[in-house]
């Protein structure tokens, strides 16, 4: 309806920058989710991206003209408040960021991921005769035939912008990165599984191999975000599928008839998944202010960047060098450098979450964290579900009759209020203590 700001925002002059936060609940039960830990990491990059990035500089370029910005900082400034200066040049160093700590939880996986590839590698090829129903598979004969079926499909297919060469990469690197996956995610879990750093080294080797044959432009720029895409899908896909073959052994499940259902639910939830997006895409597009994707946005910076070399370098490897200086100090790198890509507006609201779910940790009540949990998954769910509902709205042209900011404009005490009243929602659930069954 929008008669409630979506941020409260407090200008800092002295510092030539701002700091805000997001009031929506669905922030404020991620961080609860994330945990106090991994929020506090990601507000501290949020930190050196608004209040020491950008004031320096506010203070120190006010003048220059520095690419990729066309306008002189100042007048960045003047025009589009800290924002500016975050969509022109500190993103880019959190993209740096981003994809270095990716990269460098990869290389540290390095020793388990090629043990655990060795160890899958050999029990394929090892045989159990009289096998009984608990260790019943699907055959190889049907798996290879089904990576070959949808190999020529991802290459003939027209929508999707995958050349040849292009499938058999997503062949090459789904094999090995599912396999990492799976194998990570039942040794050590899946909060573990680097799945960014996966994503972002097949960017990286795809753009380059795609270039180096010849497919650049749109062409091999679309191609290469489809290739990553699918990887990155491939191994979240994968550590899933592993935990749930892994809980149906502890129920004595059939691992044939678990693997048909993960088939089957994979098919329909991609119909619906390719429904919604489009969907949304054509209610507001991916990238606008209601939709701005950052993940996608963060992909496309680094294919562009290798493609034609567009990207100012100089930037990204700033963000490169905080992160190994992070990583140096003993610091999770991702999140921090997700907290410095991100909007300070987002971070600042897990941050909260992430201070509520400290305190009902902490609680002397003995507090059911899972109840926290369900309540907070609940609360994103139902974003997306609103999301959903209002993109129908948009699309059918009535969701203007909802706007009654003309009438009631916008006040910030409002969002502080909605703000407030999340937080001890939340809080009251996660430490609400269940009575005894009698």
């Amino acid at each position: 309806m929008k008669i409630i700001p979506a941020a409260v925002t407090l200008k800092i002059n002295a510092l030539k920058t701002e700091v805000s936060t997001q009031i929506y609940p669905a922030l404020l039960g991620v961080g609860y989710l994330c945990g106090a830990k991994i929020a506090s990491y990601m507000f501290a990059g949020g930190i050196i991206g608004w209040l020491v990035l950008i004031p320096m500089i506010n203070t120190f370029g006010a003048s220059l003209t520095l690419y990729p910005a066309e306008k002189p900082i100042a007048q960045l400034y003047a025009e589009g408040g800290a924002s500016a200066i975050w969509s022109a040049y500190i993103r880019y160093i959190g993209a740096g960021a981003v994809a270095c700590g990716g990269i460098l939880s990869l290389l540290k996986s390095i020793p388990l991921i090629a043990s655990t590839f060795a160890a899958s590698i050999k029990g394929l090829s090892e045989k159990t005769p009289n096998e009984n129903r608990t260790q019943r598979d699907l055959s190889m004969r049907t798996i290879l035939i089904g990576i070959a079926l949808m190999t020529v499909l991802i290459w003939l297919l027209p929508p999707i912008p995958v050349t040849l060469l292009g499938a058999v990469l997503i062949v090459l690197f789904g094999f090995f990165f599912a396999t990492v996956s799976s194998r990570m995610v039942g040794l050590v879990g899946s909060s573990n599984n680097p799945v960014s750093g996966m994503a972002i080294a097949t960017l990286l080797f795809t753009t380059l191999i795609l270039k180096a044959t010849g497919d650049n432009g749109a062409h091999g720029m679309k191609g290469a975000i489809a290739i990553g895409s699918v990887i990155c899908i491939v191994a979240a896909m994968a550590g899933d599928t592993s935990q749930d073959l892994k809980t149906g052994y502890l129920l004595g499940a059939t691992p044939k008839k678990q693997q048909i259902g993960e088939l089957i639910g994979t098919f329909f939830s991609s119909l619906t998944i390719g429904i919604v997006l489009i969907l949304l895409n054509r209610a507001w597009g991916f990238g606008s202010q209601e939709l701005s994707a950052p993940q996608a946005t963060l992909m496309k910076l680094i294919i562009e960047g290798i493609m034609d070399g567009s990207l100012p370098w100089t930037l990204v490897f700033i963000g490169v060098f905080i992160a190994l200086s992070i990583e140096i100090l003993g610091v999770p790198v991702l999140p921090v450098a997700i907290g410095l890509y991100l909007p300070l507006e987002l971070s600042f609201a897990i941050l909260f979450g992430g201070i509520i779910r400290y305190l009902a940790d902490r609680s002397k009540t003995q507090a059911e964290a899972s109840e926290g949990i369900l309540f907070c998954s609940g609360l994103i769910a139902g974003e997306g579900i609103v999301g959903i509902l209002l993109a129908v709205l948009t699309i059918l042209g009535v969701a203007d009759l909802l706007d009654l900011s003309k009438r009631f404009p916008p006040q910030l005490w409002s969002a502080g209020a909605v703000l407030i009243c999340s937080i001890l929602m939340i809080y009251i659930v996660a430490v609400h203590k269940k009575q005894e069954r009698r």
